[in-house]
């Protein structure tokens, strides 16, 4: 009996040792990070595109929050699964950290075989700050002001074919294109790009007549009427597109939610150095000149913890594996 209680009683203290040593290794973690090391923050897309430009947005101010330089670098490719899988391969220390979108989070493994990481069980969610919503836009050299005249001149000038840009293969915007072309039975095939930016260049060329991208990746040239944006998703109108109507409004189904952006982490980072780059990034949105910065730039922001932006992903990511799965669609 002695005995017996004498090894229970060893290992609650190992037990209990092993947390101390857990709790010490993350705080050990959390003072690092507090003595200004530099704070990678990846990025799946080129500079330039909207990804590119709300990552340095915020980094310029999250450094004096942090108390640390904030490096953004462009690990662009494959829809962001190439910074995903550097974001993988990092050590859990909060010193890489990966702002991204919905693409590479929710749907890049849905629909690649082999995308190299599981967000579920490599990635935490840090913190999410802003929704924004997926569009259609007609080049400047296309006549129509609206997608009925876009579906009217590609039956009457194009003989009923068309190519519409995506920023990448397999994506939310591959998706809207053969909902158009089934909806309207027309044949509007996607040509995938790397990133927004040189989708958008072939836009301004009208070497494209169409592109389905974010609010922030064609709001500056929709202003300047270089290109013209001519449907939104969302179950309401974007406050920057007021006369734009939601894909709703004109008769598709399933496109209310809107995509997100927020910031991931290594799985096996402490929890304290989470909540203090959370810290910092609600305090970095509260700024005005922040806010309205992002908010020009066609997103709506809010930030949301750790465990409320964790639970969006989760409802997005099973709203978009719905309609993959319904689409037909098989991984590549």
């Amino acid at each position: 009996m002695f005995c017996s209680r004498w090894i229970a009683a060893s290992a609650s203290r190992r037990v209990f040792a092993l947390g101390l040593l857990a709790a010490a290794a993350g705080f050990s973690a959390f003072a690092q990070a507090q003595q200004g090391a530099p704070i990678k923050l990846l990025v799946g897309f080129p500079a330039g595109a909207g990804s590119d430009a709300i990552a340095r947005t915020l980094g310029e101010k999250l450094k004096d929050q942090l108390g640390a330089p904030v490096v953004v670098e462009n690990r662009a490719g494959a829809g962001g699964q190439i910074a995903a899988q550097a974001l993988k391969a990092a050590a859990p220390d909060g010193h890489t950290l990966f702002l991204s979108h919905d693409h590479t989070i929710s749907i890049l493994p849905q629909v690649v075989k082999n995308a190299g990481f599981n967000p579920a069980n490599d990635f935490v969610p840090v913190a999410g700050f802003a929704t924004f919503a997926n569009v259609l836009a007609v080049s400047g050299g296309t006549p129509a002001k609206n997608l009925d005249e876009y579906v009217k001149w590609v039956r009457t000038q194009r003989g009923g074919k068309d190519t519409i840009g995506v920023p990448a293969p397999a994506s939310i915007p591959e998706f809207l294109v053969k909902m158009i072309g089934a909806k309207y039975k027309i044949d509007v095939q996607s040509a995938p790009y790397r990133g927004s930016a040189p989708m958008t260049a072939d836009m301004l060329g009208n070497q494209i007549s169409a592109g389905i991208a974010s609010v922030p990746d064609f709001i500056e040239n929709h202003r300047a009427g270089k290109v013209r944006i001519v449907a939104t998703i969302g179950n309401k109108r974007q406050a920057l597109l007021p006369q734009v109507p939601t894909f709703t409004e004109l008769g598709f189904a399933n496109l209310e939610d809107l995509p997100y952006y927020g910031v991931f982490a290594p799985v096996g980072t402490p929890q304290p150095v989470i909540d203090r780059f959370g810290d910092a990034l609600t305090k970095v949105l509260a700024m005005p000149d922040v806010k309205q910065k992002l908010t020009t730039m066609g997103l709506t922001v809010a930030y949301e913890p750790q465990g409320q932006f964790a639970g969006r992903v989760r409802s997005y990511t099973q709203t978009w594996e719905g309609i993959i799965k319904a689409s037909g669609f098989t991984p590549q």
